[in-house]
């Protein structure tokens, strides 16, 4: 494994963003949860699931330390839920059934309401039906905006996800026993924004803020750009506050499920010149999931003049006084179904958590896998048992890697920490979120059989 695979993954207007937006400070209409249909490769693809019938679900906009109001509607005969992931928000709007809230049946509609402290990249999905409702789509990216503008004249979200069809088009089934005892079921459709190789036009000399989103349920996105005019300005939503490499086609950056970064990049200033976002899959040649075309007069302006990001409000932890917890991520010999009442089960457990598979969503007398004390600091030590990488994504809170036993990590702050093959790592935390927040892998077929829990801060 090359260095800057270890260092981060292993370590604008709605027409220039190429997907609906909706603006949601201000309040919005009803997001609706629907079946949906696409061609995502050549023939048109039924089954989907999304917040319209014909595209992917919308940018969601708000704006830091402004109200959100994000009415979820469900029209789908399943239960649903909607969570907020990397969003420090209050825990009864968190979106996890169960543990948060009863989960929306169908017709019904739940009311979100909160208040982003943060700035960035996030993005949404069910908690409930996770696996065939994720899988069919519904995964979409919010954008917080920060308070004053960093001075980008456009951006452009880039929501990297897969898809599993067979020769007709439509869908084979989500998951596989096998899969979801291994690395995971992945499928055979990469898209961005679910399009194969979409152009977005962008000034010719400007400065555009890319999101790159991992909103997948399996891989880990191996990507670099092709163009050197750019640099990494953003992690899973927070400002960088270190120099932090460009990946390149050799060394290329690491993106798990549930993951964001953020680049800022100099458009060519020849038009028809591209910057392309490349990714690396198994057995085959690098190829562009999205290109960035350059169009028009060069308006000629230079990264220099971008404003450094506002560092977001989020406590520093003490590491003197911090008081360390162990977490150990690793296979079940217990291989019962877990009750997970009305969201759906994948019949079987393979993975644990400190060597006890979770029961069930809704499981009676589950107690947290460990209670936090409201403002104190925790080192948190995560082991990995298994073969397998494991994105591990913690509700409500952020934290900061410390160190590893196989790797430099960058101080970024972040809510999901890729943990590579038998890597143990230590994070560090304020719990200074009240409430019962979900502590899971984020390969969903992991989550759902067994490698998820909650972590209680009283």
């Amino acid at each position: 494994m090359k260095r800057r695979e270890f260092l981060l993954g292993s370590g604008a207007t709605a027409g220039a963003l190429g997907l609906g937006g909706l603006g949601l400070a201000e309040g919005a209409p009803e997001l609706v949860v629907q079946p949906a249909s696409f061609a995502l490769r050549g023939q048109m693809t039924s089954g989907m699931v999304s917040l319209t019938p014909n595209a992917p679900p919308p940018v969601l906009y708000g704006k830091q330390g402004e109200v959100m109001r994000l009415p979820v509607r469900n029209t789908l005969p399943d239960y649903t839920a909607m969570h907020w992931h990397g969003m420090r928000i209050p825990n009864g709007m968190d979106g996890v059934p169960y543990l948060t809230q009863m989960p929306i049946g169908s017709e019904e509609v739940f009311d979100y309401e909160f208040t982003s402290p943060d700035a960035g990249t996030y993005w949404y999905h069910p908690h409930c039906m996770t696996m065939d409702q994720m899988a069919h789509g519904l995964t979409g990216v919010m954008v917080i905006a920060e308070a004053d503008d960093p001075g980008f004249d456009s951006e452009q979200v880039v929501n990297l996800r897969d898809f599993r069809l067979d020769d007709a088009d439509q869908f084979l089934p989500a998951y596989t026993a096998r899969g979801a005892a291994r690395a995971g079921t992945f499928g055979n459709v990469q898209t961005a924004n679910w399009l194969t190789e979409p152009h977005y036009e962008h000034a010719a000399g400007s400065l555009v803020r890319l999101r790159v989103v991992n909103t997948d349920t399996t891989r880990i996105y191996k990507v670099h750009l092709n163009s050197a005019k750019a640099r990494i300005i953003a992690w899973d939503g927070h400002p960088v506050e270190v120099e932090v490499p460009m990946p390149s086609a050799d060394e290329p950056l690491l993106i798990g499920p549930g993951q964001r970064v953020d680049f800022a990049v100099k458009m060519p200033t020849d038009e028809g010149q591209t910057v392309d976002l490349v990714a690396k899959f198994p057995g085959q040649k690098h190829r562009a999931m999205t290109r960035l075309r350059a169009v028009g007069a060069s308006v000629a302006r230079d990264l220099r003049e971008l404003r450094p990001l506002p560092a977001n409000p989020a406590a520093k932890p003490d590491l003197t006084k911090a008081e360390v917890h162990e977490f150990v991520f690793g296979w079940t010999p217990e291989g019962g179904q877990p009750n997970n009442g009305f969201c759906g089960s994948l019949g079987y457990n393979f993975w644990s958590i400190n060597r006890t598979p979770w029961p069930g969503d809704a499981a009676q007398g589950v107690g947290p896998l460990a209670t936090l004390e409201q403002g104190k600091s925790y080192v948190l030590r995560l082991r990995n048992e298994s073969p397998n990488l494991h994105p591990i994504h913690l509700h409500g809170l952020v934290f900061v890697p410390l160190k590893s036993n196989l790797r430099r990590l960058p101080p970024l702050l972040t809510d999901t920490m890729l943990l590579l093959k038998d890597e143990v790592v230590e994070i560090a935390l304020v719990a200074d979120n009240p409430g019962d927040w979900a502590f899971h892998c984020h390969v969903i077929e992991h989550q759902k059989t067994g490698l998820t829990g909650f972590i209680r801060v009283v």
